[in-house]
């Protein structure tokens, strides 16, 4: 008898214990669903826009979402220099990763192409190429698009992570 009593004993406990209903978790808030995390932008839900700034060192970069949620670019834009190799480097320095765009809104990004235009290293490229995701083939931008005449001069490029204004990103790389 006495090992009978011991079953039950626990027994009753969690019948207890599942009949208490789970309703307080939920009103005290600490029981929320995550929030679903924002897709990658579609190439077709993104504008990519390009060009020199009054700086002539600078290239202003944005990117607009036109889809009506927020998607993800990624943080860092990737730009290419005509036919050389490698991209801009970010600064400050990092990885890449998802960065949030609003539903109909723009962020920005610059470049800076060289740190003297004097500079005898400088290469000239005829363009540039742009995307909001290494992923992604992006846009290219010929250099009269650009505003910058029939070269981009180019030595050491560094690049901003996106920002919300422009000039936020211009004091990146200032």
């Amino acid at each position: 008898m006495r090992l009978r009593s011991a079953l039950v004993l626990p027994a009753a406990a969690a019948a207890l214990l599942l009949a208490v209903p789970q309703a307080g978790a939920a009103a005290t808030g600490s029981a929320r669903p995550a929030a679903p995390k924002p897709a990658k932008c579609a190439d077709r839900a993104t504008v990519v826009r390009a060009h020199l700034a009054a700086d002539p060192r600078l290239v202003h970069i944005s990117v607009t979402n036109l889809s009506p949620r927020t998607c993800t670019v990624d943080r860092i834009p990737t730009v290419v220099f005509g036919d050389l190799d490698g991209a801009a480097l970010p600064v400050p320095a990092g990885d890449s990763g998802p960065y949030p765009v609003g539903a109909g809104r723009t962020v920005y990004a610059a470049v800076r192409t060289i740190a003297e235009v004097t500079d005898p290293e400088a290469r000239r490229v005829d363009s540039i190429s742009v995307s909001a995701d290494p992923a992604r083939f992006g846009r290219s931008f010929t250099a009269r698009e650009l505003g910058a005449g029939d070269a981009v001069l180019v030595w050491e490029p560094v690049t901003t992570w996106w920002q919300l204004s422009q000039a936020a990103a211009d004091r990146q790389v200032s």
